[in-house]
């Protein structure tokens, strides 16, 4: 089970701390991801974690913006989001990829490795 927390609503330029918290499978030497959707658009990866080896991935274009960590004892990933814009707005996913490919596509994680999903987390900027 994965949830989601963190999101709200905030001014262009703010910022955004969302967590995951994972329960119900193996923790270490996954990869642990958050994408995006907006209304009208395909869902887009953001940035993923390998829980065992701790190496973070980023979508190119959110690198500067977006940081992702992880507090492994609390089995919990966060992503960091900055300078928030309008386009950033959306709703928030937390993915889990049990086997640990942690593969990427431009940098960003690809979704269909990703097995496990909470049900996301609302981010809105105006």
């Amino acid at each position: 089970q994965l949830v989601e927390s963190g999101g709200d609503s905030v001014q262009a330029g703010g910022s955004l701390r969302l967590s995951c918290v994972a329960s119900g499978f193996k923790y270490v030497n996954n990869c642990m991801g958050w994408f995006r959707q907006a209304p009208g658009k395909e869902s887009e990866g953001i940035a993923a974690i390998h829980t065992g080896a701790g190496r973070p991935f980023y979508a190119e274009s959110l690198k500067d913006r977006f940081t992702i960590s992880q507090d492994a004892n609390k089995r919990t990933v966060c992503l960091a989001m900055s300078n928030l814009k309008p386009e950033d707005t959306g709703m928030y996913f937390c993915g889990a990829d049990k086997l640990g490919l942690c593969t990427v596509i431009d940098g960003a994680p690809a979704k269909d490795d990703y097995e496990f999903w909470g049900q996301g987390t609302q981010v809105t900027v105006s």
